[in-house]
This record gives C-alpha cells, sequence and structure tokens, in this order.
C-alpha cells in the first residue's frame, strides 16, 4: 500500500519508503515523512476539527519548548537513534559508539525519572511520546542477535523507566491502542537481516502490568 505513495507523489520510484507518512488524500502528495515535524503538525493543525477536551492537549506548551527541545535533542541522538547506530553499525568500534551513549543516557532518563510521573514540566509532553516510541520496543526487538543491545532491559535493569512506561501504556489509551507488539517483532523480525523469519515467543508478557 505504502510503496503507490512515492509514485503518486511525484518522487523516484525506485526509493526506499519508510513510515510515518503524512499524507494528503486530496492531492496524493506526501505532506511530511520526518516524524519530529509530523507531532508538531498533529498538535495543533487540526484543533479546529476535533472535541475541545482533545484540542485542548498541547503536548508542546510554549512555556516548555526550551526544555522539551533540550531534551529531545540527546534523547534522539543517543536513544531514538543509538539503538540503530549500534544495531547497524558494521564494526565492533561503531557498535560500541552506539550501545554505550544509548546505556549512558538510559541510566540518565533513570535518574530523571525517579519519582516523576513524566520527563519535563510534570506533564505529558512531546518529549513523552518521542521517548515511549523507542522503549516500548526494547526489551521486544533491541536486546535481539541483530541488534545486540543487550547491556540491560528495561523490566529488570530500569525501574523507573520501566513504571513511566507501563503507566503511559495502561492509563493512557491513546499509547496503548497505538502500540501492537505482534505487528512490531514480525515486521522487525521478517526483514533480510533475519532470513529465517522466525519470530521469537517472548518476552512474556510484552510489558508487565501497571
Amino acid at each position: 500500500m505504502l510503496s503507490r505513495f512515492p509514485q503518486t507523489g511525484g518522487a523516484n520510484p525506485n526509493a526506499r519508503f519508510t513510515v510515518p507518512v503524512l499524507w494528503d488524500k486530496k492531492t496524493e502528495t506526501i505532506v511530511n515523512n520526518e516524524s519530529s515535524e509530523i507531532i508538531r503538525i498533529l498538535n495543533s493543525a487540526f484543533n479546529e476539527f476535533l472535541p475541545e477536551d482533545k484540542a485542548n492537549l498541547d503536548l508542546y506548551p510554549e512555556e516548555l519548548r526550551a526544555d522539551i527541545d533540550g531534551t529531545n535533542e540527546w534523547v534522539f541522538s543517543t536513544v531514538n537513534a543509538g539503538v540503530y547506530k549500534a544495531g547497524f553499525a558494521t564494526s565492533q568500534s561503531s557498535y560500541e559508539e552506539g550501545v554505550k551513549p544509548l546505556f549512558a543516557s538510559l541510566d540518565r532518563l533513570e535518574g530523571i525519572l525517579k519519582d516523576k510521573e513524566y520527563l519535563v514540566g510534570g506533564r505529558l509532553t512531546e518529549a513523552d511520546v518521542r521517548l515511549f516510541t523507542t522503549l516500548i520496543i526494547a526489551d521486544n526487538i533491541v536486546p535481539s542477535p541483530e541488534i545486540q543491545c543487550n547491556i540491560g532491559s528495561i523490566r529488570h535493569n530500569y525501574p523507573s523507566l520501566n513504571q513511566w512506561m507501563k503507566r503511559l501504556y495502561w492509563g493512557n489509551p491513546a499509547f496503548k491502542d497505538a502500540t501492537d507488539f505482534h505487528h512490531i517483532k514480525t515486521g522487525y523480525y521478517g526483514q533480510k537481516t533475519n532470513p529465517t523469519g522466525i519470530v521469537p515467543v517472548g518476552p512474556i508478557p510484552p510489558i508487565e502490568p501497571l
């Protein structure tokens, strides 16, 4: 389905395509495919079409923007992208350049979230959403032989991060409804990096109860 989008959008039909994509159904054009920009667009661009309670939800409040941007910067570099820097490294040195900062940042996040519910400002923000998308796959995908980010696991080594993640997943339907562990695992393990196509059964459960 997604493979037809670059063609109708006028781009190279042989180009690699990825999600997320913000698609304009009327003009049949890709509006944006950068997740950090899409989350900002969706934060306010369609408020006029939403129920009041949804329109009032602001994940990027002006008074917290500097703190959110500062957090996003190092979290993206070392955690969101760090997983793949390590996982797709082609040498021992480049692998360690990815995996060591990744777990140093998890240690830092563990300290930040000790006795706190959210990363920034005592409320749900974009910073939480962006971190959640990586941590929710951490124990299911990240320790795999292909990714090899196995210094520790969220559920066993990071109690504050684990509690934060469980609270978002079980306490906010938006997080739970948008998470499909079967899709995550089959999507990843079905790639060319795993020629057998075998999908691991565990961990069980994919996320612990709150």
